[in-house]
């Protein structure tokens, strides 16, 4: 995948040529702050052109008369042969349906402002979605075993231990970690507010006395001498003192501790183990729900399929089979000797 300095480089020739593929794609960017999208939102469509615009820039592709369907199905193949360094492999097939779905609205807006006569992406298929089961879901001795990793000698140290153990203990996304204001924590109730989750919308969990333990030390031990510059609340900071300004950067330090256990993912892989887990526990779906900021029942209902830990119990006490059965005898005895 493009480095974000590519990017940067990209976004910033938009002023070179008004009529220029990255000069329409900078005025969409700024139209979208207009229309009261989420931050995520913006930062995603944002991520998705400029890939689009880097490819387009290797392929001598400048203007938006240029981009045909020809090319969006080009572009469409080189999606599928990727190689994501983040992910350690190829994208999923979700991750290139919404590289597409940004190319469609992206050449839709254009449409529509009468830039072009047609949108070149419009009759593309899309992959299908895939409805999979969450990958690597973490069990309880694994999960704590990654938030154990963090050196807590070390100020980033102890910054990544308050940063996994909110992560274990809400559920929360990336970028709703990012978006954390210290007056979110209501401490004494042990309650957190989740700001402007998927859709907009905010939340209120729980999280967890040890959480809550690790957050304060980390408040006051490194935050506190960390700060630089206006203080506008944001609980975790950079390394120059500063809030993060992408989901990016803070998925980036999980995965390495991820990776370091010996596990692929990053910060999802701690909200689907406290969703498997809990329910494993007795939790019912509602709360699981209420906890993850799904829309629908239909988003959690996925963890039940990956809850296999009670119905295994159930099983083992229930079903005939192994209610009454006796060791192999014989010949099963002598290979295993």
């Amino acid at each position: 995948m493009a480095n974000h300095s590519k990017y940067h480089r990209i976004w910033a020739r938009a002023g070179n040529d008004p009529h220029s593929l990255v000069a329409h794609a900078s005025e969409f960017l700024s139209w979208l702050k207009t229309q009261n999208y989420s931050l995520s939102t913006y930062q995603n469509r944002r991520h998705y052109l400029g890939f689009f615009l880097h490819w387009c820039e290797e392929q001598n592709i400048s203007g938006v008369d240029e981009v045909t369907k020809p090319v969006i199905e080009r572009y469409q193949s080189y999606l599928c042969r990727h190689y994501s360094e983040r992910l350690d492999g190829p994208l999923s097939v979700n991750s290139r349906r919404a590289y597409l779905i940004v190319i469609q609205i992206f050449f839709r807006w254009l449409v529509k402002k009468h830039d072009l006569l047609y949108n070149p992406a419009n009759d593309i298929v899309l992959p299908k979605p895939s409805k999979h089961l969450p990958r690597n879901v973490l069990s309880r001795e694994e999960a704590e075993a990654i938030i154990n990793l963090p050196d807590l000698d070390h100020p980033f140290g102890l910054r990544a231990r308050a940063m996994l153990e909110v992560l274990y203990s809400t559920g929360i996304r990336a970028d709703e970690l990012r978006l954390l204001k210290v007056s979110d924590f209501d401490f004494s109730r042990e309650t957190l507010l989740v700001r402007e989750g998927k859709n907009k919308k905010d939340r209120v969990v729980p999280i967890g006395e040890r959480a809550i333990k690790w957050v304060k030390k980390y408040l006051i031990e490194v935050r506190s001498y960390q700060l630089c510059g206006k203080d506008d609340g944001a609980v975790f900071l950079t390394q120059y003192g500063q809030p993060f300004t992408s989901a990016n950067s803070l998925i980036a330090i999980v995965h390495d501790y991820v990776k370091a256990a010996g596990h692929k993912g990053a910060c999802h892989n701690f909200r689907h183990a406290m969703a498997t887990l809990m329910l494993e526990n007795g939790a019912g779906m509602r709360y699981i729900q209420e906890m993850l900021g799904h829309a629908a029942i239909k988003s959690t209902e996925v963890y039940t399929r990956v809850a296999i830990g009670k119905v295994k119990q159930i099983h083992a006490l229930t079903h005939p089979a192994e209610l009454w059965w006796e060791e192999p005898q014989g010949e099963t005895d002598e290979h295993q000797r």
